[in-house]
């Protein structure tokens, strides 16, 4: 496979550092952070010409280092990159004073855990921080979408040298996901139960999540669940879409629903090979929300304007993007001739809609039902 052109997330991180001192480019851990902040050090090295440094907090050498911050960082100039920056959060206080006392310096953060994760330890940076998230690859990367589909868009799944290499990262990426990074951001389980705890999240994608019952299991209060489940959203492993509130008489679910944001990550904690999603009862869930993650990238769409909205009639859409007084509606089908259904008759009436897309699993497809219900392929949807 050629050489992937992440050239958008690149201009927006260049962007970012010339308006702001500070940059911080967030994504799951291996999704490509640090072949992307070399690429920047490359750039200011050869078209700035100014010095570049850089820091990985994973390193025991460059963690010494910044042992004594100011020791560390007062003389140097240029581009500063410092890589896993929730593993040490006093740092963002004294990048504040650095970034007021000089200005001309640039700092590129990386780190595997949200903006709201790291909120409390860099909100001293408001004003002076650009956030940007990057995700896995993506259709606009990688315009093979079976492939993506099974393999998901982590690098060394979506690069290895064959479906069963991509199976075994896939493997070993959550038993180290599970092992030191949750316990790390608080989860505190013993192994056994994270393994399960894991399983039963996997199991609810694309469906109401159900606290009680994940409480249940594992002997703990569905706040803990709930809090459990909030990290796994902000160290970007899984979606929790917010139902859509209307102003109408039919009874709405309140309840979200649950996506694994990976689909070769989904697959492998059920241990579907990428062989066997066609014929797997799970390839209807995987579809759903491989989809609904491309759609969202594709909108640029902020947590905060992503739903999905159900009536307890059975009115549903799987997701609804809100933009102002703007809705975007979409039904994700893994079928190759879907038809219209009295469900998304009602869709159109109660939320609203001027147009409803349905979108499949075939790459072409781009008609019309009727006059306001469309079938699209992924590589068809507009904005």
């Amino acid at each position: 496979m050629d050489k992937i052109n992440r050239r958008a997330h690149i201009n927006a991180i260049q962007a970012a550092l010339e308006n702001y001192p500070v940059t911080a480019l967030l994504g799951p851990r291996q999704c490509g952070k640090s072949t992307i902040s070399r690429t920047i050090a490359e750039i200011y090295k050869a078209q700035k010409g100014v010095s570049v440094h850089s820091f990985d907090l994973e390193d025991i050498y460059d963690l010494q280092r910044l042992s004594n911050i100011k020791l560390a960082l007062d003389h140097l100039e240029g581009l500063i990159i410092i890589d896993e920056i929730q593993l040490k959060p006093e740092l963002f206080p004294y990048l504040r004073v650095l970034a007021d006392r000089y200005p001309d310096r640039r700092y590129l953060i990386l780190g595997s855990a949200s903006r709201d994760l790291i909120e409390k330890a860099s909100e001293t940076l408001a004003g002076r921080i650009e956030y940007i998230e990057l995700t896995p690859f993506s259709l606009t990367e990688i315009p093979h979408q079976q492939k993506l589909l099974q393999l998901g868009g982590f690098p060394r799944s979506i690069l290895a040298t064959d479906a069963d290499v991509s199976f075994n990262w896939r493997k070993s990426y959550i038993q180290s996901y599970l092992e030191r990074d949750l316990p790390f951001f608080g989860i505190k389980l013993p192994t056994v139960d994270l393994y399960r705890f894991w399983i039963m999240v996997a199991n609810y994608h694309g469906q109401l999540v159900n606290f009680s019952e994940i409480g249940c299991v594992l002997g703990l209060s569905d706040q803990t669940i709930r809090r459990y489940i909030s990290i796994l959203q902000q160290t970007f492993m899984v979606r929790c879409l917010q139902p859509w509130f209307v102003n109408i008489a039919k009874r709405q679910i309140k309840t979200p629903k649950l996506y694994l944001r990976d689909s070769g990550i989904y697959q492998a904690l059920l241990d579907i090979r990428p062989n066997e999603l066609d014929a797997h009862p799970k390839k209807g869930a995987a579809w759903e929300g491989f989809a609904i993650e491309e759609i969202i990238r594709l909108y640029k769409a902020r947590p905060e304007e992503c739903f999905f909205w159900r009536s307890s009639q059975g009115a549903e859409i799987d997701l609804l993007i809100v933009r102002g007084e703007k809705k975007f509606g979409f039904e994700i089908k893994y079928s190759d001739h879907p038809s219209i259904t009295k469900s998304m008759r009602s869709v159109m009436v109660d939320l609203s809609l001027s147009e409803l897309n349905i979108v499949i699993p075939l790459v072409d497809a781009n008609y019309y039902l009727d006059e306001t219900i469309k079938v699209v392929g992924l590589n068809h949807i507009q904005q």
